[in-house]
């Protein structure tokens, strides 16, 4: 496993930078559309458009065969929502819109919660469950470093939600990945393990974490009518969030990070 991660050279870095700035520039600019009586397909019209705009591909379109540009899941979707005219946000829902953008020869990986009517719109259960899935994707986060292992990462979120008491289930089937000139690579990064497992991450490794929380089961259920839309299996609510991350020379750098400061 470890000689198939590929080590990015600073040029490669840099190159790579744009295009997760894309992405994350994207991600800014959803927040500011989002409302009440849109449809995913309007979500998916609006990244698509953007994403060319600023120079760069986007990523998912026929990704093994996914039709659109992103990835829109609300409420009990929990990953790979495919954007459509007949789904309609409802005042409450939460939605994770998750972009990925092609630019340089290298893609740019991230993916936010949002709010539709507002944060005081949603229940107190559903944004605490956006707030804790966000705390876990940074106590991930912050254990990586070169010398240490992948199932640190997991292993801390894994820590992190249990220690909340709130009875939340993380998601096994679907994880994090290594990401550079290939939207998916080596590492796998797992969202639950043990410490000092894993493969060892060094300086110029780049991945994603990306940890799914349930309110409710751990458990999912992929539709076997397209084939992508994973939902929760009893139906509770669901969220995301994700970065691409850098493993320096002393710690990490979050390569999809605002330069607006919004996540």
């Amino acid at each position: 496993m470890v000689d198939r991660i590929r080590i990015k050279t600073a040029e490669e870095i840099e190159l790579m930078r744009e295009a997760c700035q894309v992405t994350a520039t994207i991600l800014d600019e959803v927040g500011a559309i989002i409302r009440v009586g849109m449809n995913t397909e309007e979500i998916n019209t609006f990244v698509h458009r953007r994403t060319t705009e600023l120079g760069a591909i986007p990523s998912p379109l026929n990704y093994k065969g996914f039709p659109k540009s992103v990835c829109v899941s609300p409420n009990d979707v929990i990953c790979h929502g495919i954007p459509a005219p007949f789904v309609i946000l409802k005042q409450g829902d939460i939605v994770n819109v998750d972009v990925t953008s092609f630019k340089n020869g290298f893609h740019g990986d991230s993916s936010r919660m949002y709010f539709v009517g507002g944060e005081v719109a949603c229940s107190a259960e559903a944004r605490e469950l956006v707030q804790i899935t966000k705390e876990s994707l940074f106590a991930g986060i912050r254990e990586v470093a070169p010398g240490k292992r992948i199932g640190d990462i997991g292993a801390a979120i894994q820590e992190f939600i249990k220690g909340t008491k709130r009875g939340y289930g993380i998601v096994r089937e679907y994880t994090g990945h290594g990401l550079g000139r290939e939207f998916h690579e080596a590492p796998q990064v797992v969202h639950i393990g043990k410490r000092n497992t894993g493969d060892v991450m060094r300086a110029g490794m780049t991945f994603t974490i990306e940890p799914m929380i349930n309110m409710g089961s751990h458990k999912t259920a992929l539709s076997k009518v397209d084939g992508w839309t994973v939902r929760t299996v009893d139906g509770a609510l669901s969220a995301q969030w994700e970065h691409t991350i850098l493993v320096t020379e002393s710690g990490y750098d979050i390569m999809t990070a605002s330069s607006k400061g919004l996540f």
